[in-house]
């Protein structure tokens, strides 16, 4: 065989090598892009945990693959118009009992999830699964979650308790479902539930 050939093919490969290879790494690095997009501060968490950037990736693409062999199915508008005024109760009834209020809030996340097709068994299984499609409100449910467990050893104040409502208010609306003009992103508002000052006069 001529050498000049020789030389063109080894040429011909190693471009060939070289365009796979940044293929591949513009593959992972968009993939990285719209990772940290869609999971926004649950992507950060992921990385603080994981301790490197593709550890982290690998566990929320499989909480992807995961969710999406769910049976995950939206409400019927009377299960969806029963958690609603459940959910208006409780906001109501914070007035009164906040430690409870706190409680039933964290329980009927639980029963809408299981409602949904979620398992509902794990914390941390729920909190990942709600993060592939509400990524923007997780964080609210972690944090309400924490103050829920506060509350049980009696180590949370009435303040917390407000703010740890809210957050759930955040994750029952995504939950629910809302119209296609509404935003979701201005979820997480304290308008409904009793501020400390609120619950004294």
């Amino acid at each position: 065989m001529d050498s000049t050939l020789i030389v063109l093919i080894v040429v011909i490969v190693v471009l060939v090598l070289a365009l796979a290879a940044a293929g591949v790494l513009l593959y992972r690095r968009r993939r990285s892009e719209q990772l940290q997009e869609h999971y926004g501060p649950e992507y950060e968490r992921s990385l603080r945990e994981a301790g490197d950037r593709r550890s982290a990736e690998a566990e929320l693409t499989q909480r992807e693959k995961r969710l999406r062999k769910l049976d995950v199915r939206d409400l019927r508008s009377e299960e969806r118009e029963r958690f609603a005024s459940s959910w208006t109760a409780i906001q109501r009834d914070f007035v009164d009992d906040p430690v409870q209020a706190v409680r039933k809030a964290d329980g009927l996340i639980v029963e809408i999830m299981r409602t949904r097709g979620y398992p509902v068994e794990d914390f941390e299984r729920r909190a990942e699964d709600v993060s592939v499609e509400h990524p923007e409100v997780v964080q609210y449910y972690r944090e309400a979650r924490a103050v829920k467990e506060a509350t049980e050893q009696g180590s949370a104040d009435t303040e917390q308790q407000r703010r740890a409502v809210t957050s759930y208010r955040s994750l029952v609306e995504a939950l629910l479902g809302r119209g296609p003009g509404e935003d979701r992103r201005n979820s997480h508002r304290a308008a409904d539930v009793p501020t400390t000052e609120e619950r004294t006069r």
